[in-house]
């Protein structure tokens, strides 16, 4: 029941575009007690359904930019393979790390453009009231 939960909240993120499989590998590590490398794994499963709806939905609403994504994927794809490759020969505690740290980047950037908007709302607002 718990993977069906999961699986719902990771789809909905994903759906959003704002990245469902890194709360799936999460949750699958911390909630499920998934090793780091299966949870990474079964992250690239899920992926595959759920980008094939996105991209369907977003096909229809004319939100994606075809030659800009056929460029992505290609170059995505080479990476994919060079990162699975890498992935499956890092010791588990060290691809641990490294995903902290992507999430921390992640994080970091997060709290830095919503500090960036406040203060440029901030500063349109103020002029406004000058107005």
């Amino acid at each position: 029941m718990l993977e069906i939960f999961i699986g719902i909240l990771s789809g909905i993120i994903s759906g959003t575009g704002m990245g469902g499989g890194t709360i799936l590998i999460f949750l699958l590590m911390y909630v499920v007690g998934v090793d780091q490398h299966i949870a990474q794994a079964t992250n690239l499963v899920f992926f595959i359904p759920t980008s094939i709806i996105a991209i369907i939905i977003n096909l229809k609403n004319k939100n994606i930019a075809l030659k800009s994504a056929v460029l992505v994927s290609v170059f995505g794809i080479l990476g994919a393979i060079i990162g699975a490759n890498i992935s499956i020969k890092i010791d588990v505690n060290i691809l641990r790390k490294c995903f902290g740290i992507f999430l921390a980047i992640i994080a970091i950037h997060e709290i830095y453009t919503i500090i960036k908007l406040y203060k440029i709302n901030k500063i349109r607002n103020n002029n406004k009231e000058k107005v």
